[in-house]
C-alpha cells in the first residue's frame, strides 16, 4: 500500500511535468503525502502544517542510514519544543520496518514508503536517488534544504537557525 501511495505521489509528480507544470522541488507540496505507519495506522503529513519538517528517507539495509537513525531521534526530542518534527520515510518493506523498529530506540514518526520513496525522493531533489536523503521544509512547507548523505550535528543547528524561533 505504502509503496502504491509513494508511486501515485512519482508518477503525479511526472504527470505534472509532462502537461508542462515547472514547479520546482523547491515547491513540491507534501502535505497530502499519506504513508501507512509500521506502529499501525497512517502516517498523514498535513497534520505537520505550520512547523519545520526534517523529512529523512531511509532503509534498514542501509548502514549510513542506520547510523544516523540515533542523531535524528535526539534532534527531534531536543527540538520538539520549538516546533520541529522528524518523519523518517522507509524505503523498505514493512516486516525488516517493524523488525528495526521492535530493536531500535527510533521515537520520531515513521511512514513506509516502500520502494517508490526512491522515486519520490527524486521529485524532492536526489536526482541520484541514494540513500541516506533528507529534505528540511519550514514552517511554510517550502524547501529549506537538502542532504544527501550522513546528516551531521552542524546540519542540524544550521537548520535550525534559518528556520528561527519556535
Amino acid at each position: 500500500m505504502a509503496a502504491g501511495l509513494a508511486g501515485s505521489g512519482a508518477a503525479w509528480w511526472r504527470s505534472r511535468a509532462d502537461k508542462g507544470d515547472t514547479t520546482s522541488a523547491n515547491e513540491v507540496d507534501i502535505w497530502p503525502m499519506r504513508f501507512e505507519s509500521p506502529r499501525g495506522g497512517e502516517l498523514v503529513l498535513s497534520g505537520m502544517r505550520g512547523r519545520p519538517l526534517l523529512l529523512n528517507f531511509w532503509a534498514t539495509w542501509c548502514a549510513p542510514c542506520v547510523t544516523e537513525l540515533p542523531l535524528l531521534d535526539r534532534f527531534e526530542r531536543e527540538q520538539r519544543g520549538r516546533g520541529w518534527q522528524v518523519v523518517g520515510l522507509a524505503v523498505d518493506n514493512r516486516e525488516p520496518v517493524i523488525e528495526f523498529l521492535a530493536k531500535s530506540q527510533v521515537g520520531f514518526a515513521i511512514g513506509l514508503a516502500g520502494m517508490g520513496g526512491v522515486e519520490l525522493s527524486r521529485t524532492m531533489g536526489n536526482a541520484v536517488g541514494a540513500l541516506p536523503f533528507s529534505v528540511v521544509f519550514d514552517r511554510q512547507g517550502r524547501v529549506m534544504d537538502r542532504r544527501l548523505g550522513i546528516v551531521r550535528a552542524e546540519d542540524l543547528r544550521r537548520w535550525v537557525e534559518k528556520a528561527g524561533p519556535g
